[in-house]
């Protein structure tokens, strides 16, 4: 049994880990940080994936997601900080300026024309654009295939 205090530490670990350098910490990072072995942290990875806390590539320890930020280059680029974080949809996107509590400026591509789209995010607010986000699916089906959501 996974003792909870751990796992909420590591996924505490995960996202600090992100945000100060817009990159997931690998299984290794995540075993030495906390001084355990690397099947222990794979462990922790599996139960925070299976309480969706977290979204490892299939088969794997490699952390996909950690909402808002993705683990893999997509097309929601936010810059913040000086660095270029990924988000993996255009609601994630807005999410890292709330997870960061900082100011953004975001690009992507409207996935209906693939024309470019830029937002900056000042004080918590779009500052530019009357663009209007459209979700195919409800949330309670954003997890039957996370990835195409």
């Amino acid at each position: 049994m996974t003792n909870d205090a751990h796992l909420w530490e590591t996924r505490a670990f995960v996202y600090n880990r992100f945000a100060d350098t817009a990159h997931a910490p690998s299984v290794d990072e995540t075993a030495h940080h906390f001084n355990i072995s690397v099947k222990e942290a794979g462990e922790l990875y599996k139960e925070l994936h299976n309480r969706h806390a977290l979204f490892l590539e299939p088969e794997t320890l490699t952390i996909r997601m950690a909402n808002p930020f993705s683990g893999i280059p997509t097309d929601f680029k936010v810059h913040a900080n000086g660095k270029t974080y990924f988000a993996n949809c255009a609601w994630d996107m807005l999410g890292i300026p709330a997870a960061l509590h900082c100011d953004v400026d975001i690009e992507t591509v409207c996935t209906e024309s693939n024309e470019p789209i830029q937002l900056n995010i000042r004080d918590g607010k779009v500052t530019n654009g009357e663009l209007l986000v459209h979700f195919p699916l409800p949330f309670a089906r954003w997890y039957d295939d996370l990835v195409f959501t």
